[in-house]
């Protein structure tokens, strides 16, 4: 939920509560309101609570390296033959005839 939600929970309570003048037959909008600020700062708390410790988490990254003892030097490839020019020959074309005039 986060800290948006329990915010807006706090409001809609905080809107039921105080706000709304209506009666609706056997529902009471005031206790509503106050169940739905009640929940709210308890989401606000607990989202507070869990960013604060996600942000004291430290994260190591671990490195395994295996060398083998007496282990020969490792060969370089034999470079390969540099590979022929290629020579693009571009032919020139006349400019296209205008349009007879009408």
């Amino acid at each position: 939920m986060g800290i948006g939600g329990g915010i807006a929970l706090i409001v809609i309570g905080a809107i039921l509560s105080f706000g709304v003048s209506d009666a609706v037959e056997g529902v009471n909008l005031t206790v509503i309101g106050y169940i739905c600020m009640g929940a709210g700062v308890i989401a606000l708390i607990l989202a507070i609570v869990l960013n604060s410790q996600r942000n004291h988490t430290s994260h190591t990254a671990v490195v395994e390296q295996r060398t083998t003892p007496n282990a020969p030097p490792a060969q370089a490839a034999p470079a390969a033959p540099p590979a022929a020019p290629v020579q693009q020959t571009y032919q020139q074309q006349p400019p296209p005839a205008a349009p007879p005039a009408v």
